[in-house]
């Protein structure tokens, strides 16, 4: 029994030991996320594409009321192949506008999911060049912490982030140059 007590002593002391030998710091994720050029750009475009579907689908909705007043009008006495006409102008008008719609929410979100898959890679390796140069175990987000004092490293992650935000940026605009028509 002193056996199996003193390996329990022993064992919580190594533990502490090296949880005590544990280097942790933190970041502030949204900070650094408001500082990628990038990102702004890539949030405006895809603001800009937005307005311009919000645009394009209110202009589909108001033919779709345009057709169903136009068939509502129709007098009752109209032949049946006119008002089956009307109805089926209404019913592809409003198909169209929902594939359309369904379209550009699927753009959307394919837009915003290459967008966060970037930022978050970069992130990641800007948060892994300052913890390895100050010798860091663990980095945690200071957002989703219950309690975060002790070393932020936001400012320097920053400044390793832009560096690679400007390096990427480079790569892509001279992949572009590559692949577009001269």
């Amino acid at each position: 029994m002193k056996r199996l007590f003193f390996a329990l002593v022993v064992a919580l002391s190594a533990m502490t030991f090296a949880q005590a030998q544990s280097k942790i710091a933190h970041v502030d994720s949204q900070k650094l996320l408001d500082t990628m050029p990038s990102r702004k750009k890539v949030i405006e475009e895809i603001r800009f594409i937005e307005k311009k579907g919000i645009e394009e689908l209110t202009e589909m909705d108001a033919a779709v009321k345009k057709a169903y007043e136009e068939l509502v009008k129709l007098p009752a006495n109209s032949p049946q192949t006119v008002v089956q006409y009307s109805q089926n102008r209404v019913t592809t008008l409003q198909q169209s506008l929902e594939t359309r719609n369904a379209e550009l929410d699927q753009q959307m979100q394919q837009m915003s999911m290459e967008m966060n898959d970037k930022v978050i890679a970069s992130v990641k390796e800007a948060v892994a060049i300052v913890a390895n140069r100050k010798g860091l175990h663990y980095v945690i987000d200071q957002t989703s912490a219950l309690y975060a004092s002790g070393m932020d490293i936001t400012d320097e992650v920053i400044v390793e982030l832009l560096k690679i935000d400007a390096r990427k940026t480079a790569e892509e605009e001279k992949a572009k140059a590559a692949t577009s028509p001269q």
